[in-house]
This record gives structure tokens, C-alpha cells and sequence, in this order.
């Protein structure tokens, strides 16, 4: 018989997870970092008390290193002490980061927790709270870092169970920008095995790959870098009677990495940028419901502050000025700028610069040419660079260029060109 139950389903803990790079940050953005992974493991325990669920399941890497910081170890203890006063069960498998061959402190783990083998795929029941069978819970640990074998392949599922949840630690249909470990195909976990939900980790975006049955990445539970931007946590998942699954994101993270864009268009000072960027942090803090934020901004578009920005000094005296300007109260939150970075255009009216009698008019006319035959721009271009190509070390070090020649070049050196001619400033109609 199928019953209701409600489980979550989260990954990639990384426990005492380092922030490098750090250094020159204020001590309150180290520390709260620091303790971010950590923070992101308490919010997970109270998101299970409060939602009552039934079971956790937790798809590996739930510490940073093979040998894991005691921290960490005793941590995560007592995190799982306090799930199993409140009568919730923790399914756990171990991935590339902390596989079971890493040294471990000799902690005694409370009942409530049952972590899989790595021999070969294991299962265990998962009960409701009031005591019902919930579903059967299959995973395997990695034993070693190290994980090329496709280990979904010989997962089965034990028939009696009415719902089945297979943990995998993995990269489904070969993820480059991860380690290729536990690789299988998505196919291969939607075909014909019977299982209901694959709970998976290692990639650390939220995904849900497929539904019925549902393939299901939860991400990392909390940001480590700049590439990790957005919402990070963990999936409440609810079952009904009649095996709908219903998906709920729940944020976990105590700081959030925010990647955004500012157009220069509107600002014709320095002064009124450093106003624009220092409301547009404020209004991003205002709206962290209560986290911290890591933040880099892009500027953007076409404006008079463009021939100036391209200078490293002005932009590094403009982070600076906005970091001094941030504040770092003990027990509030906080927005560090972190990086800022400039690729803005001139301030330039493409249609009159086109019926433009000058020379820049020229230059304008003459990349649209190149940029409309393919062929031309390839026989003009690879002209221009002959002497480059040519050269014993420059030749050597873009070999593999010469012959692409990208249209990127074409726009990113009229950019450049009309961008040096007018500075950005009033055009003299020379």
C-alpha cells in the first residue's frame, strides 16, 4: 500500500569548505564565510523540523576532504542528534570529496542514520513517522576519490516497496564542467528499473532532469565561489497516495554570490555611478531576506563614462570607494562588493556614424561590409595578421587561431577603434 510521506532530499554539503582568495576582505566577510557551510547545515536541520518530514536522504560529498575536520565530524553529529530526538531518519551516501577511505574520528552516529556501503548498491526501508513503510532508499558510497565505474548500472530495486529513491553521487550524460565520476546517462536512469526519484549530488546547480521519474540534482546547500552564484538548498519532496511527487525548493544558504549588470548609460559622472552602484547594493541587501551577499557587478552599455572606465586605475579607485563605503556591524547582515569590471561601449549612434562623411564613418562602413561576407572578412583579416602569423613567437603562441579569424575580432576591433576615436566624449564632427 502507498502512503504520504515527506522527505528532503539535499547534497554537496562541503562541511569546513576553505574561501580562498580572501585575504584582503574585511575579518566579518572571512569569519561568516567560514562558518557558511556550517550555517547552511543548521538551516537544513530546522527546514526538516519544521516542514515534519519523514527521512533525509543525502546524495554525498557532505564534508570538503577526504579527511575530514573534526569540526565537521562533530557538527554533523550533533546535527543528526537533534533530527533524531524529532523522530527523522538520514539516508547518506559519501562522494568524490569525502570518500569512505578518508580518516574519520571514531564518532558514535546516533540510529536515525544509516550510511551505504561502498561494495555494492544497498537499500534500506524508510518509514513515516507513525510507523508505516514509506519507500525502500538504495545508494553505495564511494570508497575511493577516484569513481569511473558506472555504478547506477547495477542498481535493482526490491519489488515490495511501494515508492523506491536511489541516491547517486554522479555525472549524468557528462557534465563538463565537473569531474567525470559515476558517469551514466540520463536514459539509462529513466528506463524501465523502476525507480521512482533519483537523488542525485555532485553537480552543484539545482536541476530536475526529468520527471515520472523524477532525476533530480539539488545543488550545493550553500555558494563556495564566484561560479556558484544564486539561491543554493535543498528539495522538500511530498508524495502522495498516489505516488504525485511535489517539488518545493528550500534556500539554505547564509551568504549568496550575485553576479549582476549595470548600464553606465545614465550616469555622465563618477560621482552619480558611485550613487547608481551604491542604491543598487542597497536595494540588493534589502531583498536578501536576511543572508549576506558576495557580489560582482559587470558595467554595461554605451555611455560617456566609457572611455574612462577602460582605465584600470578609475576602476580600482571605484571599488574601493564602494567598499569603504560598506558597512560590517557584528550580527548584521552585509553586501561585499568583491570584484567589479568594466565592458562597456562609446556613446556612438551607429545610423548617423553609417552617413558619416569622416574617416570613422569609413571605418564603420567598412566592418559592416566585412561583417556581411564571411569570405571577405576571412581574406581581409587573415591579410591583416600575415606579419603576426609570421612572427616565430606570436606565430607559435596563436597557431590555432589563424586559420578561426572570429567575427569577435571584427566587432570587439571596431569597438575599440571608434571607441579610441571619440573617447566617449562630444564629437568634434573631424
Amino acid at each position: 500500500m502507498t502512503v504520504s510521506f515527506r522527505f528532503i532530499h539535499a547534497a554537496d554539503l562541503h562541511l569546513d569548505s576553505p574561501f580562498r582568495g580572501l585575504a584582503k576582505a574585511p575579518e566579518q566577510v572571512r569569519a561568516t564565510l567560514g562558518d557558511s557551510t556550517f550555517a547552511a547545515l543548521r538551516q537544513l536541520t530546522k527546514a526538516a523540523i519544521h516542514e515534519q518530514v519523514d527521512f533525509i536522504v543525502l546524495a554525498g560529498d557532505l564534508f570538503d576532504e577526504a579527511d575530514r575536520s573534526l569540526r565537521a565530524q562533530l557538527m554533523l553529529a550533533r546535527e543528526w542528534e537533534k533530527l533524531h530526538e524529532h523522530g527523522i531518519a538520514i539516508y547518506v551516501i559519501h562522494g568524490n570529496h569525502d570518500p569512505l577511505s578518508g580518516k574519520r574520528a571514531a564518532l558514535q552516529l546516533p540510529p536515525n542514520v544509516h550510511v551505504f556501503g561502498a561494495e555494492q548498491m544497498e537499500y534500506r526501508p524508510a518509514y513515516r513517522k507513525s510507523g508505516e513503510l514509506a519507500a525502500f532508499v538504495y545508494g553505495r558510497s564511494y570508497g575511493t576519490r577516484i569513481m569511473t565505474e558506472n555504478i547506477a548500472a547495477a542498481y535493482r530495486i526490491e519489488p515490495e516497496a511501494p515508492f523506491h529513491i536511489a541516491l547517486l553521487h554522479g555525472n549524468v550524460d557528462g557534465d563538463a564542467s565537473h569531474d567525470p565520476y559515476a558517469p551514466c546517462s540520463l536514459s539509462e536512469l529513466t528506463g524501465s528499473n523502476g525507480f521512482d526519484y533519483w537523488a542525485l549530488g555532485h553537480i552543484h546547480h539545482r536541476r530536475v532532469l526529468h520527471e515520472y521519474p523524477h532525476v533530480v540534482y539539488a545543488g550545493n546547500v550553500q555558494g563556495r565561489n564566484p561560479r556558484e552564484t544564486g539561491a543554493k538548498g535543498c528539495f522538500l519532496v511530498e508524495v502522495s497516495t498516489a505516488k504525485a511527487v511535489k517539488m518545493t525548493f528550500l534556500p539554505l544558504d547564509s551568504v549568496r554570490w550575485l553576479e549582476i549588470s549595470h548600464s553606465i548609460a545614465e550616469a555622465s559622472t563618477e560621482q552619480e555611478l558611485l550613487q547608481q552602484l551604491e542604491s543598487l547594493m542597497d536595494e540588493h541587501l534589502l531583498e536578501s531576506a536576511g543572508r549576506s551577499i558576495m557580489l560582482r557587478v559587470n558595467l554595461v552599455g554605451r555611455g560617456v563614462l566609457h572611455q574612462k572606465l577602460s582605465e584600470p586605475l578609475i576602476m580600482r579607485t571605484l571599488l574601493e570607494q564602494l567598499q569603504e563605503r560598506q558597512s560590517f556591524a557584528t550580527g548584521e547582515t552585509w553586501i561585499h562588493l568583491y570584484s567589479m569590471e568594466a565592458a562597456t561601449g562609446a556613446e556612438l549612434d551607429w545610423e548617423e556614424l553609417e552617413a558619416e562623411d569622416s574617416f570613422a564613418g569609413e571605418l564603420y562602413r567598412l566592418s559592416a561590409l566585412l561583417e556581411a561576407d564571411q569570405t571577405l572578412w576571412h581574406d581581409f583579416a587573415k591579410d591583416a595578421v600575415s606579419s603576426m602569423a609570421g612572427h616565430a613567437k606570436l606565430g607559435r603562441l596563436l597557431r590555432d587561431k589563424w586559420d578561426e579569424l572570429p567575427e569577435r575580432w571584427l566587432e570587439q576591433a571596431r569597438e575599440l577603434t571608434l571607441g579610441a576615436i571619440y573617447g566617449g566624449n562630444e564629437r568634434d564632427g573631424t
